[in-house]
């Protein structure tokens, strides 16, 4: 039990739901062996490996059903936040190479070749350059 609790602590410590399935197996070896207290060790480790190697699968499995709900499914990736937004080149694209300024930082564009200052829309990624098309304007 105190294996179980331990275990805990360091899932708040160092999240990444993996102590968790540990302190699950732990937990409920310690409940197990409070009723069963005449249980070798050797017993007792091999219920908590079984019991942990399933609560990780089981919670795996279960998390990949039910992934978590989030007001900003982008944090983590920076360049998809860019998709369909417009902005204007500061290099030429050229050879289908070019870069355009994002807020702070300089990126590489892939597209059309355009000149310098052409309004473009970012349509897409790739790795850590963005797909670009140049903007179409729709007035008269």
């Amino acid at each position: 039990m105190i294996a179980a609790v331990t275990l805990v602590i360091l899932e708040t410590l160092a999240p990444g739901v993996t102590f968790l399935w540990l302190g699950i197996g732990a937990a409920v070896t310690g409940l197990i062996t409070l009723a069963a207290s005449n249980l070798d060790w050797h017993l007792q480790f091999m219920i908590f490996t079984c019991i942990s190697v399933i609560a990780g699968f089981g919670g795996r499995t279960w998390l990949k059903r039910n992934p978590t709900e989030t007001d900003k499914p982008l944090l983590n990736q920076r360049s998809a936040q860019y998709v369909d937004n417009i902005y204007t080149l500061e290099h030429s694209i050229e050879n289908g190479s070019g870069r355009v300024w994002v807020g702070d930082s300089d990126w590489i564009v892939k597209g059309d070749d355009m000149p310098i200052g052409s309004q473009v829309k970012v349509i897409g990624t790739e790795g850590a350059s963005l797909s670009v098309e140049k903007l179409v304007d729709e007035t008269p």
